[in-house]
């Protein structure tokens, strides 16, 4: 190129997503700017870089579209828990969101294209987001969610299934336009009282479901919902069944990290004796009976908290 010096300068460049991005956007006679790397190489020449150029141009654009809210063509780069590494024709990276990603996509493969629009931009964090979908404005967001109340029970269609949660399609209301379409989300510990490790297990993309309402958010336009809510915390049952006090007689059935976790009862009923409430130079077996007293309720972790019955006081034992 021609740099008005004594001799032309050269643009070394060793990154081919560049190099294609500089022959595709540029002919001979353009004038661009760049950066001199080095005044004078071995060869005489200058060498110069396209690279602040090329991304001004590339944040420029994005900010074009975003405002626009035009779509553009983003390419997979690669998969992760909370969705899409993905690259953009002009250089520039960003992240897709799960729950950014269209209702009628079942997976997205590395190198797959896909259009998308500009959701979140910020040069400085060097951030970008982009979204499948065509975000709710407040104003209808709102319009759909007065059709729906806190509390109430819903059928809701299932669209992608996270190791983190279920992305659900609230139904089409009488009144909403066809384009308009309420997202909600159930986290994996909202879909059942007892334990989840592996959703796919239990639901499948196009399954419907039950749930109940539980929070409209007004920021990702979203809605929050349960499936376990629908019945009753059986740990609530336990509670009235085992008060603080009750005598029982356990079996341990492991040791884990120090704590100690006992069966009792008929339902073979879990307790826990936290490591720091077993007295010094005492230790516990696997198949070991113990009379236990239950000692507590944790109501978050639903867990049963007990203590042995001691039938001395051990010296130092609190």
């Amino acid at each position: 190129m021609d740099a008005g010096a004594k001799t032309e300068a050269i643009v070394l460049e060793r990154d081919k997503r560049i190099v294609r991005t500089i022959m595709s956007q540029f002919k001979v006679g353009d004038t661009v700017e760049v950066n001199v790397l080095n005044p004078e190489s071995e060869s005489g020449q200058s060498v110069v870089s396209f690279r602040r150029y090329l991304g001004n141009l590339a944040w420029e654009k994005l900010e074009e579209l975003q405002k626009k809210s035009e779509q553009l063509e983003i390419t997979i780069k690669e998969a992760s828990k909370a969705g899409y590494v993905v690259d953009t024709a002009f250089g520039v990276s960003g992240f897709l969101p799960q729950s950014h990603v269209a209702f009628s996509s079942d997976g997205l493969a590395s190198g797959q294209t896909i259009k998308a629009r500009v959701l979140e931009l910020n040069r400085v964090d060097n951030k970008v987001i982009f979204s499948q979908k065509q975000l709710l404005s407040e104003e209808e967001f709102a319009a759909l969610s007065k059709q729906f109340k806190v509390g109430g029970k819903v059928t809701v269609t299932i669209t992608t299934v996270t190791p983190f949660g279920l992305y659900v399609a609230l139904p089409k209301t009488k009144t909403a336009k066809a384009e308009n379409e309420l997202e909600g989300f159930i986290h994996i510990s909202e879909t059942s009282w007892d334990k989840v490790s592996d959703l796919n297990e239990l639901f499948t993309s196009g399954q419907e479901i039950e749930a109940v309402l539980t929070r409209f958010d007004n920021e990702t336009r979203r809605v929050s919902l349960s499936i376990k809510r629908l019945i009753a915390d059986p740990f609530e049952a336990l509670i009235e069944k085992y008060p603080v006090e009750t005598k029982v007689r356990g079996t341990v059935s492991a040791v884990i990290d120090g704590d100690v976790i006992f069966s009792f009862g008929t339902d073979e009923t879990e307790g826990v004796l936290k490591k720091d409430k077993i007295a010094p130079g005492v230790s516990y077996s696997e198949g070991q009976v113990v009379n236990l007293t239950i000692s507590d309720h944790d109501k978050r972790k639903h867990r049963i908290l007990v203590s042995p019955v001691l039938l001395e006081k051990p010296m130092g034992y609190r």
